[in-house]
């Protein structure tokens, strides 16, 4: 009976690890550099806990006519944020992996200020982006290349 008992634990402790190494290492494959679908922005999405964040790390309209210096979020509703910096920006904010997408995020857009919810699955080595208010199926929806 002790055999039995320790037995159905080892696998059940087996299954759990394997399902959990699994299901982590599929959570993980949205992380890297992505073009964005104009190929006019380039953001990185990494983890931080047991969340994905994206930010934007280089931008066709993100530079002053130097092409060195940031521009700013002035587009931001929020007059104490309008002062940072496009560049580095965390854009994408919050993401859950459920069922095979990442959900319960936002996307912000700077050029024009506004953030929406926001649901991304790989879909064919492509990331596709839904960024919607209320229903996910009214909302826009591109595609990214990774890079």
């Amino acid at each position: 009976m002790k055999k039995n008992i320790l037995f159905l634990l080892a696998a059940l402790f087996t299954f759990t690890t394997a399902a959990f190494s699994q299901s982590t290492t599929e959570a993980d494959q949205i992380i890297g550099t992505w073009q964005t679908a104009e190929k006019d922005g380039k953001i990185e999405i990494y983890k931080q806990g047991n969340k994905y964040f994206g930010k934007l790390t280089w931008g066709a309209r993100i530079f002053e006519a130097d092409g060195k210096t940031s521009k700013k979020d002035v587009k931001n509703p929020e007059k104490s944020l309008q002062g940072r910096n496009l560049q580095n920006l965390v854009i994408l904010t919050d993401f859950d992996f459920e069922g095979g997408k990442w959900e319960n995020g936002k996307i912000y857009d700077p050029e024009s200020g506004k953030t929406y919810s926001c649901v991304m699955k790989l879909d064919n080595k492509r990331l596709k982006i839904t960024g919607y208010i209320g229903f996910s199926w009214i909302g826009k929806t591109v595609l990214w290349d990774r890079i």
